[in-house]
């Protein structure tokens, strides 16, 4: 629809943006916070990004509501029919630590279903983007998932304790482990092909993957909760049940492994 490529084009100068913000403090003494109860850091960065997408975003769309990582949340947002949904920056961890494999994830929802999504990694050139319905592209370019039909072997991103044998009581998948501290990121990487899936069985925050859950959707690759249910956003709490993301038959096969969490 128009008004989603619209939105799209909106989130997509903001998303680089936010880039140019984060290239300034990019490797160099900034302030950095935790945010206590196992939330991570925050930087000066995330929060002059989080000021400026706020103030750019809803000054085009006034009617919109807002979610995002780095402000207080109004439950206002409850009761918009289009929200925004961003992370200013994903993967905080790694910014600090001077990778450049941190994103800027940004994305409208509308009744809950997300329509436009941008994964922005400034530092790297990636710019990832779908809108409902048009697929899938990367700096322009079509992008697909990999395929892969066979679970053994997979190239699977995801955290390492996710696969404590208590949670895949069908044994645990021989796969291939790999990691990217940014989930938008690893969402992402499913989509373009490079990796075959990436799951979180813990609860996922909305900002981390809405813009991403789009981006894989529309390369082709299936995605829901942990329990096999598909995602809606704008909840209350802003959270999801966890996150399988791979080609059909490979999420089939993680879901015969899993336990019902």
């Amino acid at each position: 629809m128009p008004e989603h490529d619209d939105d799209l084009a909106l989130l997509t100068r903001a998303a680089r943006a936010a880039g140019e913000i984060a290239a300034r403090y990019f490797d160099r003494d900034q302030k950095v916070w935790d945010k206590g109860g196992g939330q991570g850091p925050v930087t000066e960065a995330d929060l002059e990004i989080d000021r400026m997408l706020k103030e750019r975003l809803l000054a085009a769309r006034p009617g919109y509501g807002w979610l995002s990582e780095e402000t207080e949340d109004d439950p206002r947002r409850l009761s918009c029919t289009r929200v925004f949904i961003v992370d200013p920056i994903d993967g905080t961890r790694a910014f600090v630590k001077g990778e450049k494999t941190f994103s800027h994830a940004l994305a409208v929802a509308v009744n809950g279903q997300v329509v436009a999504g941008v994964v922005y990694l400034p530092l790297k050139g990636l710019c990832y983007c779908a809108t409902l319905g048009r697929g899938a592209t990367l700096n322009g370019k079509p992008i697909h998932h990999s395929r892969r039909t066979d679970l053994t072997g997979a190239r699977v991103l995801a955290a390492r304790h996710q696969f404590e044998p208590r949670l895949w009581p069908g044994g645990v998948p021989e796969i291939e482990h790999h990691f990217r501290s940014s989930l938008a990121y690893r969402l992402a990487l499913v989509a373009e092909g490079r990796f075959d899936a990436m799951l979180t069985l813990r609860d996922a925050w909305e900002w981390d993957i809405a813009a991403g859950t789009l981006i894989c959707a529309e390369a082709g690759v299936t995605i829901t909760d942990r329990r096999n249910q598909p995602l809606s956003f704008n909840n209350a709490p802003p959270q999801q049940a966890g996150v399988l993301a791979a080609s059909a038959a490979l999420h089939a096969g993680f879901l015969r492994h899993l336990a019902v969490i």
